[in-house]
């Protein structure tokens, strides 16, 4: 199938890396690994589709979950899917002391939660009701592996589309996100979900791991995504591969 030509025009990335392996994880149910590989390739970096039934990470330097309702949320949202092979190796790559990049968006912030990566939980909209909207952001912490190309407070618009959208934690979980820097992005504007303290992703103490509600990789082309115009999505996949230069610079030295 001929590569759809893309629409706008586009900066490369300062250090295209075309050898740079990205892990896109497919469960039963995952709707959004196409987007999330094609953010990848945008990027400068070659996406590896991981099935969820392998236990084979192909040795990829980063891993994304995606998007969707794996194993139609039953149970909870990601409940399931915590326990597939995959996730295993994810769970032991992203805790070894490689400290693979993990990001999980929407659901795949949900696996991640469930799979005790990162602190909380996700449950349903306030308003109990599916969202779909685009989404202005707050970047709190440019200094993960998926945030070091953004600004610190810069506002972003990414597009917001999820049923159990609210992260929720105890006050102490909370606080201690808060005072260790580790929400990562933040609801601007209006909170579209109740989350509390308008938590729209948060990190791991390494910052390694992300997970994140709205979807990035739906704002990484111009002429696509909010107002149609929007890349604002694009540095998430970008700041991965800064992310592995400069590792890959200190372990030269």
């Amino acid at each position: 199938m001929a590569e759809l030509p893309l629409i706008g025009n586009y900066s490369e990335p300062e250090q295209a890396l075309s050898d740079a392996r990205i892990g896109v994880v497919t469960f039963p149910g995952t709707l959004d690994d196409r987007d999330a590989a094609r953010a990848v390739k945008l990027a400068g970096a070659t996406p590896v589709s991981l099935w969820h039934g392998d236990a084979d990470l192909q040795n990829v330097d980063a891993v994304i979950i995606p998007g969707g309702f794996s194993y139609g949320d039953y149970l909870r949202a990601g409940a399931i899917a915590r326990f597939a092979p995959m996730m295993s190796k994810i769970i032991d790559a992203a805790n070894s002391d490689a400290k693979l990049p993990v990001l999980g968006i929407c659901n795949g912030f949900q696996i991640l939660t469930e799979s005790h990566l990162l602190p909380g939980s996700m449950i349903k909209n306030d308003h109990l009701k599916f969202i779909c909207r685009e989404q202005v952001l707050t970047v709190e912490n440019n200094t993960t592996a998926w945030t070091n190309e953004y600004a610190q407070g810069e506002q972003i618009a990414v597009v917001l589309k999820n049923q159990d959208g609210q992260y929720v934690a105890d006050e102490a979980t909370l606080d201690a996100l808060e005072a260790e820097g580790r929400v990562v992005v933040r609801y601007e504007g209006w909170n579209p979900n109740g989350s509390r303290r308008n938590i729209a992703g948060i990190t791991n103490e390494f910052g390694n791991v992300v997970g994140l509600m709205p979807h990035p990789e739906h704002a990484v082309e111009a002429g696509f995504g909010p107002d149609h115009t929007g890349t604002d999505g694009l540095r998430f996949f970008t700041s991965v591969l800064t992310n592995l230069v400069s590792k890959t610079a200190g372990a030269a030295k």
